[in-house]
């Protein structure tokens, strides 16, 4: 397996020559330089209205964004792929295309995770008169009601004839666990023909995702999956990638604004964020490919997944520590280290010497130079729903971790914790 070169990747990013401690990585990353600059390049050279006659370079920087899009979902055609505002206005205007599709009676399994793939859907259900069920994370440690992962036991139960879409999310922003999309989509849809459901299609959420994993939307078999380009090095936009049968079969409204859907053949085309940010995202797939010497995708996120475990380890063994653990120190999710989990923390500090989540990030924020967060992140009901029952307006701690960060950077974080937990 190849070796990140994490002094190569960090010499990348203009933000980190600072010194500073970026470890609120979930809640957005940092930006390459090539992303940047290309930015500043298409605003100062070839800032125009797309399809005019004086653009034709213009529109294929554009087109470039689109292309890399295409590799980083493993998608087969520019047809597929779209950019928008966020991840939260895609997945809206997904639903919204798919409004006149839904009948009556149809059935929504959708997850407690983030609401930009629950809220589309709850919200178009309500208006086509669908049901929505809910696919439950259960704990699996009974010392930590806290340790949820999301078992495909849970949801094959959910699945009746009437099931017409699964949103579900490829890794939780604060359970950090991965599902193995491959295994629940192939299951998932096993269970629909068993059930006699007419059509279902999958829409996943790969936001928290992408910037660890390499991600295959054909080998997945999903019909819907966005990411935010943001959060993969690049500037604040985000992309969708919509399968051809269902532009062809299941777009049956015309969207306008972030996502632009033309009469019949469909369209999936970018549309709504600056041209700007569509150009620089053309460079976050090069910058990922230079982490390795093969110069491959795979490559580079077998790395990146190897030096994740490796600054994951030292976070995660202190805060599960026998002494930490009775101090009242609990994970949210799964406290293993392995390659089924990002290296997204999340935990609380609950018992008789409980203290607030935003106590303890105000502590960091006191000492300066490390930045971490507290709350729900867009997670409401899966904060709400866990048992015992935490204050949602407290929530829980993150620290979100990337390739970029260093175990010299980790061990800095767990001395400032040892001391707020002492």
């Amino acid at each position: 397996m190849a070796v990140l070169d994490i002094n190569q990747a960090r010499a990348c990013f203009p933000s980190l020559r600072s010194g500073h401690i970026y470890a609120d990585n979930a809640g957005g990353s940092r930006t390459t330089q090539a992303v940047i600059d290309r930015i500043v390049d298409y605003l100062s050279n070839t800032n125009a209205q797309l399809e005019t006659d004086y653009a034709a370079v213009n529109s294929q920087r554009v087109s470039e964004g689109s292309i890399a899009a295409v590799e980083l979902f493993n998608a087969t055609s520019l047809d597929e792929v779209g950019f928008g505002s966020s991840a939260t206005m895609l997945l809206e205007n997904i639903a919204r295309a798919l409004e006149n599709d839904i009948q009556p009676g149809d059935e929504f399994i959708i997850t407690y995770e983030h609401e930009a793939n629950n809220g589309p859907w709850k919200r178009l259900a309500a208006r086509r008169n669908a049901v929505v069920k809910y696919w439950h994370p259960i704990p699996v440690s009974a010392e930590n009601p806290y340790s949820l992962i999301y078992r495909v036991e849970e949801l094959l139960p959910l699945v009746s004839s009437r099931t017409r879409l699964a949103a579900i999310t490829a890794c939780s922003n604060i359970l950090g666990s991965v599902i193995p999309v491959e295994e629940i989509v192939k299951a998932l849809r096993q269970r629909a023909k068993e059930q006699g459901a007419m059509k279902i299609e999958v829409a996943l959420d790969c936001v928290a995702y992408a910037s660890h994993k390499r991600m295959d939307v054909q080998k997945w078999d999903v019909d819907y999956c966005v990411i935010s380009v943001y959060k993969v090095f690049g500037a604040h936009n985000a992309v969708a990638y919509v399968r051809p049968a269902a532009l062809q079969t299941s777009f049956t409204s015309i969207v306008h604004d972030f996502l632009e859907v033309d009469d019949k053949p469909h369209k999936f085309q970018p549309d709504g964020p600056g041209q700007e940010l569509v150009y620089g995202a053309s460079a976050i797939v090069p910058y990922l490919k230079s982490l390795t010497p093969e110069d491959d995708l795979t490559a580079s996120f077998n790395a990146i997944a190897k030096h994740e475990q490796e600054i994951l380890t030292p976070l995660l063994r202190f805060l599960t520590d026998a002494k930490q653990v009775d101090r009242g120190v609990r994970i949210i999710g799964e406290s293993e280290i392995n390659f089924s989990r990002t290296s997204n923390v999340s935990f609380v500090v609950v018992g008789q010497n409980a203290i607030k989540s935003k106590n303890i990030v105000e502590a960091f924020n006191k000492k300066r130079g490390i930045s971490i967060q507290c709350g729900y992140f867009g997670a409401y009901y899966l904060i709400d729903n866990l048992r015992p029952k935490l204050d949602i307006n407290d929530g829980v701690v993150r620290i979100s971790l990337v390739h970029y960060n260093t175990v010299e950077e980790v061990e800095k974080i767990v001395d400032v914790l040892r001391e707020v937990l002492a």
